[in-house]
């Protein structure tokens, strides 16, 4: 794996074809390294939970990455400000494990949000909660079938809501792992803006799927 600077990784990561493919995957391995030492001052390595929890934290910090490259300034190395995130995502995740279905508010981009109400509400709902439940479902499927394609929707589904290893998704998908990312990675960005513009948040969206 060939040095590179922060110029460096910043273009390859921007472009396209295989000089991004091979950046992606050199960050992947990289982040891979270092994470499990950083995790085991808040878990054990022998837990069950730690090597899943390694490729989750790796997955997501990839696609935050290249969501947030722009805001890169440059104060420290690349690969040290990508190690911070995905140390601050695996915090995260592990406060979020006692909650179920948090994958789809991951890929929407909220760590710092309170858990959704509906994570938490009463199964009884009321009549008028329940109308609000079917509404709020109502506008996240129109807004998944009106900005993403095909395989955006099939890659949100099988791993934010189904929670399928990435491997398993891209054998599924029939297509590779870096290719999934970018998926992902335009899904999230088209998601983000539309939600904007919907003034829904990613817990709304989040709660939709969690009440069916």
């Amino acid at each position: 794996m060939n040095a590179r600077s922060n110029e460096s990784w910043l273009a390859d990561l921007r472009s396209s074809g295989l000089a991004h493919e091979e950046a992606l995957h050199d960050l992947r391995e990289i982040i891979q390294k270092g994470l499990p030492y950083a995790l085991t001052r808040w878990l054990s390595a022998d837990s069950p939970l730690f090597q899943p929890l390694v490729e989750e934290v790796t997955q997501e910090t990839l696609l935050r990455v290249l969501d947030q490259l722009d805001t890169f300034e440059g104060r420290s190395m690349f690969t040290t400000w990508a190690h911070k995130i995905a140390i601050r995502l695996a915090l995260t995740e592990l406060r979020r494990k006692r909650w179920r279905d948090s994958s789809l508010e991951e890929l929407t981009e909220n760590e710092d949000a309170p858990p959704p109400s509906g994570l938490l509400a009463d199964s009884q709902a009321s009549p008028e909660s329940s109308a609000e439940r079917a509404d709020m479902f109502a506008r996240v499927r129109r807004i998944l079938e009106e900005e993403l394609t095909p395989k955006q929707r099939e890659a949100l589904v099988l791993l934010g809501i189904q929670d399928m290893p990435m491997e398993e998704a891209a054998r599924r998908m029939k297509t590779n792992r870096n290719a999934l990312y970018k998926l992902l990675h335009d899904a999230r960005l088209r998601l983000k803006k539309r939600l904007a513009l919907e003034d829904l948040t990613p817990q709304d969206l989040l709660t939709a799927f969690e009440s069916r």
